[in-house]
């Protein structure tokens, strides 16, 4: 008993002195926060040193005060102290602990400035393409280092030289180095913000931005779709200049039908369904005739809940063209998948489905209204109706029972087992 009681001991040592098995540690060489060895010392401007990763996560909650001495911090950047990082490191070599590397000083917001500036004044390619080269190795050893780009303005920096090679025409030299700041933005921030985005919207950029979701590699198509997610999300003036450009459309069918990830599928459903929105610009018979209506209801049928909503998004969308809609209805899947997500999927999934089905047999189509209540659309529109939705959508739910209602008297419409998986209030 006494040995498993010593070995349990050994082990909570271990553990509690961040590593360092059943030894006496200095307690000048610990940290005050975490209260383990510290494996990167640094120093604020207080004079108190901690180790770099409990520090840093100390200020990026908000906090401005030393920890210890409550002192307010007159600068945020905490400095490497490579004198008690070198004693650590002796002390742990003579006591025969696994020796802690020298790690890595993180990248600072001058040298981040100095990079940015470089590229600014970059007329070559090769020399822009080090940079943003050296920007992505840089932000490969650590969030914080990401972080830090991003906080200096990686986003409007690159951007801006994306769109200055881009005048540039298609030579080699001027394709490698716009992949390479594609990658590097699509690295630091996969979303892109405002700014960054109607940058990249200038129709330079734009072409070029086209012209790899259609000739670029995977690395390359994949980080084009996520940037024009963000384009046509931020700018609807950009959508018409996306429908002109020749195989863009095309381009996206091809990413969803074969995808590459599930970020590059769910960045195409959500740039087409900017697309098909826009009445005035509307593709969407453009994409019906690319068998996008076939394709989307048999994703929608096995899809996980954000592919589905999107998917429905875009056939939402679709179904307000008159010549589309008549597409879809003649297609088996339509109703009967449409009819089964209300209340299947969420909230999101239940408006668009609504709405699709609202479109389809608004028109006096009394077969698409037949087929819905055989499907069972009459019991789930009202159970929508009894759970609560938005207002719109109890308008629509509304509207559509009234079409309905016509029809009741021409098909037997009760489906119970559909609602079994529903959480009824009483």
């Amino acid at each position: 008993m006494l040995t498993s009681w010593r070995r349990r001991r050994a082990k909570t040592n271990h553990r509690n002195s961040g590593g360092v098995p059943d030894l006496t540690i200095p307690n000048h060489f610990l940290c005050p926060i975490s209260l383990h060895l510290m494996e990167d010392p640094v120093t604020l401007s207080t004079g108190t040193t901690y180790d770099r990763r409990s520090i840093e996560t100390w200020i990026e909650a908000g906090n401005a005060t030393c920890p210890v001495t409550n002192q307010v911090l007159r600068d945020l950047e905490p400095i490497p102290n490579h004198a008690i990082r070198k004693i650590i490191q002796d002390w742990c070599r003579s006591h025969g602990v696994h020796r802690i590397p020298t790690p890595r000083i993180p990248i600072t917001s001058f040298e981040v400035s100095e990079i940015f500036a470089r590229i600014f004044d970059a007329n070559d390619e090769d020399r822009c393409r080090e940079l943003v080269s050296k920007i992505k190795e840089s932000a490969k050893e650590s969030d914080r280092n990401k972080r830090c780009f991003v906080s200096n303005g990686a986003g409007r920096v690159l951007s801006a030289a994306f769109g200055a090679f881009s005048r540039k025409g298609c030579a080699e030299e001027t394709v490698a180095v716009l992949a390479e700041i594609l990658s590097a933005m699509m690295m630091l921030t996969p979303v892109l913000d405002e700014e960054t985005s109607r940058n990249l919207s200038s129709p330079p950029s734009l072409q070029k931005i086209v012209w790899f979701l259609r000739f670029g590699s995977l690395s390359g198509r994949r980080n084009a779709v996520l940037a024009l997610k963000s384009i046509v999300s931020f700018d609807e003036e950009t959508v018409g200049e996306v429908v002109k450009m020749g195989g863009a459309l095309e381009a996206l069918v091809k990413l969803i039908k074969e995808p590459i990830c599930p970020a590059t599928t769910k960045a195409s459903l959500v740039a087409m369904y900017h697309l098909v929105k826009q009445i005035e610009y509307s593709p969407s018979m453009r994409l019906a005739e690319m068998g996008l209506v076939q394709l989307l209801l048999e994703m929608v049928v096995e899809a996980e809940r954000s592919v589905c909503e999107k998917a429905l998004g875009v056939l939402d969308g679709m179904c307000s063209n008159e010549e589309v809609r008549e597409r879809a209805r003649e297609n088996a899947l339509m109703i009967p998948v449409v009819v089964k997500k209300v209340l299947r999927v969420s909230d999101m999934a239940t408006e668009f489905s609504v709405s699709i089905m609202l479109k389809l047999v608004r028109s006096e189509e009394e077969s698409a209204a037949v087929e819905a209540l055989g499907a069972g659309a009459f019991q789930k529109l009202l159970l929508v109706l009894q759970i609560g939705s938005d207002e719109v959508t109890k308008e629509k739910v509304t509207e559509l029972l009234k079409v309905l209602n016509r029809y009741r008297n021409r098909v037997e419409c009760v489906d119970s087992l559909d609602f079994k998986h529903l959480r009824r209030p009483f």
